[in-house]
């Protein structure tokens, strides 16, 4: 099994409908169900983002996010599938479920 993290690409801090979040809550319970549920999560605001620089001595702390960019990361899914093919179609129904484009990426090693 490989594990992958699914990244949900939107434009807009908490805009997710009613009927999005209960799409978003099946789709977990499928998840968890079919064994493929590692973690999930949202996440806030870009503008509450801090960059963090600790390469050369001593760390410096910039507010912002690291890219200025139309779209960002507003939640992700870390999934466990035994192939390609699998994370595809899971990363397929999870677009869907949440109503906007997702990245899906394995993690080194897979």
């Amino acid at each position: 099994m490989a594990q992958y993290l699914i990244s949900v690409l939107d434009d807009r801090t908490n805009s997710g409908t009613k009927d999005e979040m209960a799409a978003i809550d099946v789709f977990n319970d499928q998840l968890r169900a079919d064994g493929h549920w590692i973690f999930a999560g949202g996440l806030a605001a870009p503008n509450t983002a801090t960059v963090v620089d600790g390469r050369n001595g001593e760390a410096v702390f910039v507010d912002g996010p690291y890219l200025e960019s139309k779209e960002y990361i507003g939640g992700f899914w870390i999934i466990e599938a035994p192939h390609l093919d699998v994370a595809l179609r899971l990363a397929a129904q999870g677009s869907k479920s949440c109503n906007r484009r997702v990245e899906l990426r394995p993690f080194l090693g897979a």
